[in-house]
């Protein structure tokens, strides 16, 4: 018979003294439960935020990119552009350069014929002059007046030896780029100050053949040239031109004074 006061074991019922096995089972359960849904939990978020870092990382690469590459296209047209300026500079520059070498030739041509007129000149006065001396009393004369004219003739070669030294210094100065250029055009001014004052410079009218190298004497020798006197091709023609002028000059004067007039300061 069913004995009401001993029910059946239901699991609210004690275990059997000597079985606790089942007590740490659940004991354990519990907090395994707990750890495996806080990984979840934290592996869900570890992701969340690894996959907000990535997303912002490319965002910025992206960011980067794009400037890079608009800063890419602007440095690319600036250097266009300003390789552009360059070929018109250059192409302005080869053409004054070939203007000036064109004007050049043409000096240096039109000098060398006034220099074969200068000794044709040279060469008539020659024979004058010794035609005058073969005459007895006016070779005589002659003498005498040229005699007379050696001291003009001495200062006047003086005063193209310093214009020669000075210019051969005017020119280093303009060959130099450690120069300033407003010492270059303080050596120009005395150098017209000179001529205009020593009387030998006004009867060869020095300062407009001055104001004419100052103007067009562009050539210098290489950079590693040491020689200042390599520097220069049109004012070299100017003194030679001047050497020969002041023996023409010397001539003349001494003719002039032969036939009782003042000494002429008009350029041949």
């Amino acid at each position: 018979m069913n004995d009401l006061n001993d029910p059946p074991r239901w699991n609210i019922r004690p275990e059997p003294a000597g079985n606790d096995g089942g007590k740490w089972n659940y004991a354990l359960l519990v907090p395994m439960i707990g750890l495996a849904a806080f990984r979840w939990i934290w592996t869900r978020e570890s992701q969340s935020q690894i996959q907000d870092v990535k997303n912002k990382y490319d965002c910025d690469m992206a960011a980067i990119s794009r400037d890079l590459e608009l800063k890419y296209r602007e440095t690319l047209r600036e250097n266009q552009r300003a390789a552009a300026h360059l070929e018109v500079e250059l192409e302005k520059e080869r053409q004054r350069v070939q203007g000036f070498k064109k004007a050049l030739i043409s000096q240096s041509q039109q000098l060398m014929e006034e220099r074969k007129q200068l000794q044709q000149e040279r060469r008539d006065l020659d024979v004058e002059k010794k035609h005058l001396l073969e005459s007895g009393v006016a070779g005589v004369a002659l003498q005498k007046a040229l005699r007379r004219e050696v001291d003009w003739q001495r200062r006047a070669q003086a005063l193209l030896q310093d214009l020669e030294v000075q210019l051969v210094e005017r020119q280093d100065a303009f060959c130099s780029i450690l120069m300033p250029r407003e010492h270059r055009l303080e050596m120009e001014k005395n150098l017209l100050l000179k001529v205009a004052k020593n009387p030998a410079g006004a009867e060869l009218n020095l300062e407009d053949d001055l104001r004419d190298i100052f103007k067009n004497e562009r050539h210098c020798a290489d950079l590693l040239n040491m020689d200042k006197r390599k520097n220069g091709n049109l004012m070299w023609l100017y003194l030679r031109y001047w050497q020969l002028q002041v023996t023409l000059q010397k001539h003349k004067r001494a003719e002039e004074t032969l036939k009782g007039a003042s000494p002429s300061s008009s350029r041949p």
